[in-house]
């Protein structure tokens, strides 16, 4: 695509092949402005047609999108020398044209099974509306609202398909059904009488659902053009020269080193919070016991620094950019090791309902970026996908074994003086305080001595109790489990390929286990975000 860094937002089209003379103008000007819509709502984000290149609604399409700078995909239904015996001389110059400046041309695989008695024509349509469907963000329907049949696959079916998932795919289930793509319907009467004008436009789908997504994917976007990714390609040397599988491994570096920044930022939010909390805790301490008014003021400080850095986390999304980020790499990373093993299989097919639903904009960019032709070649990923992850682990294991001793030895110091303070305060007040028998002797200072007392046991107290809190935000126990869990996942399936080679089957269960411990970690992350209830 123009630019590798960037998910782009995929526009599909669908449309009728006869379009009437004199609606051709009001069309054109209708379809160039849901175009230029789109554009200025996603400014930072490459817009891409994804289309067959049909008489008719796809070529006036296609013919606005150039007009507006944006790049297009020819997505064929059948072979290209097979597709153009059903073109007009006229519609022909313009697919030719359009072929020739389209960044990829392919024939659609099909998603469906197939029929009995081999592909036919109406068969191998129908495909192409459903691949068209379900790999855009919008699809853009040129059609006059009547209803279509099943059998085909007309414009009807097309916004059926992204609407309702109305279609049966051979594995799984339809990912996508107006939760999370919108349907702009562009009025295109055939007939000579009709109630609309044509070029009105209807939008269906989910508009805020939607829009969420769309500026989701544009925030991310807006990111990844201020990243540089100098890191070496995990693939090994010899990874063909395949621009779907490049670009896909390359966003997944990207978004992972983006998680890493965000990251950083809600670690040191969850940090100052906890000591703004504890020192807090301390002037309130001088100011209530030791008469230090003056106190007060550092007090109200450090309610104005955690405020502060609590609005800093909300406004700079981090907790929220660091989790999806994340997710958005660990996703890209499995596609890449998918299509370098060669499998048909789709890292958008294996995703969870709740990973589907909770990032939803993922989930469609997964489905944009796997556009392209299928992989042509098979790879082992034995050595770089199995045991670099499993080497990955391991090394991650002993990193949060450390990082969970460090935070075990500081919780458990400051809990042992918290207690030997209690301590120490039981004590002065049963030698001193009158307590439960009369003070063996009498202080001059012993007001004074308790308050010292007070103050330390209050303060060190809360410290306790905040370390403990932004430790288990860390959820370094968890952490370190599905390290050990995923070490020894990856050593089993390694001797699994060994014995059995690189089936299909293993790389299912390769890609969906490692999606569902991604899953399971964004899940106990999501609680953890930065506020005051540290």
């Amino acid at each position: 695509m123009t630019n590798d860094k960037y998910i782009p937002i995929v526009v599909g089209v669908t449309g009728h092949r006869t379009i009437r003379e004199q609606d051709r103008s009001a069309l054109y000007a209708a379809v160039k402005h849901e175009l230029k819509k789109l554009q200025e709502l996603c400014p930072h984000s490459p817009l891409v047609l994804l289309c067959s290149l049909a008489e008719g609604g796809d070529l006036l399409c296609a013919d606005a999108a150039e007009d507006l700078g944006i790049a297009l995909i020819a997505a064929l239904p059948t072979e290209r020398e097979v597709f153009v015996r059903d073109l007009s001389p006229a519609a022909l110059e313009r697919f030719e044209h359009h072929c020739a400046r389209a960044e990829d041309l392919f024939v659609i695989p099909p998603t469906e099974a197939l029929p009995e008695n081999g592909p036919t024509r109406a068969y191998l349509f129908r495909q192409a509306g459903i691949y068209i469907s379900a790999h855009s963000h919008v699809l853009l329907a040129l059609w006059d609202g009547g209803e279509g049949t099943q059998a085909a696959c007309g414009t009807a079916e097309a916004v059926d398909f992204a609407l309702n998932g109305s279609y049966r795919p051979v594995r799984g289930t339809p990912l996508r059904s107006g939760g999370n793509e919108a349907v702009i319907h562009v009025f295109t009467p055939r007939g000579e009488h009709c109630e609309e004008a044509a070029g009105t436009v209807h939008v269906y789908g989910r508009s805020e659902a939607i829009r969420d997504i769309l500026q989701k994917t544009d925030d991310y976007n807006r990111l990844a053009g201020t990243v540089e990714v100098t890191d070496v390609s995990r693939l090994p040397e010899s990874a063909p020269d395949d621009p779907v599988l490049l670009r896909t491994e390359r966003i997944s570096l990207i978004a992972g080193k983006l998680s890493g920044l965000y990251a950083g930022k809600f670690r040191r939010a969850l940090a100052l919070i906890a000591a703004a909390s504890a020192v807090l805790t301390f002037a309130f301490l001088m100011y209530d016991e030791a008469h230090l008014v003056w106190m007060i003021f550092i007090c109200g400080i450090m309610l104005l620094t955690a405020w502060q850095v609590q609005r800093y986390a909300s406004r700079s999304d981090c907790h929220r950019r660091y989790i999806e980020f994340r997710a958005l790499a660990e996703c890209l990373r499995v596609q890449t090791y998918l299509r370098y093993a060669g499998a048909e299989l789709c890292t958008s097919e294996l995703l969870s309902w709740s990973q589907q639903t909770e990032t939803a904009w993922i989930l469609d960019a997964l489905c944009a970026l796997e556009v392209g032709c299928p992989p042509k070649a098979e790879h082992d990923i034995r050595e770089c996908w199995v045991e670099e992850q499993r080497r990955y682990h391991h090394a991650a294991k002993k990193r949060s074994r450390r990082s969970l001793g460090v935070s075990e030895r500081v919780v458990r110091f400051a809990l042992i003086l918290s207690v030997a303070l209690y301590l120490a305060a039981l004590l002065f007040e049963l030698l001193f305080g009158r307590l439960l028998f009369p003070p063996i002797s009498s202080l001059a200072n012993a007001d004074l001595c308790r308050t010292i007392l007070k103050i330390l046991l209050g303060t060190i107290s809360a410290v306790t109790l905040f370390t403990a809190n932004y430790y288990g935000r860390l959820s370094l126990p968890r952490t370190l489990s599905d390290h050990q869990k995923m070490e020894r996942f990856y050593t089993k399936m390694s001797r699994q390929l060994l014995e059995r080679s690189q089936t299909p089957e293993l790389l299912s269960v390769l890609a969906r286990e490692e999606l569902i411990e991604n899953a399971n970690w964004c899940s106990y992350q999501r609680d953890n975000a930065p506020n005051f209830n540290l």
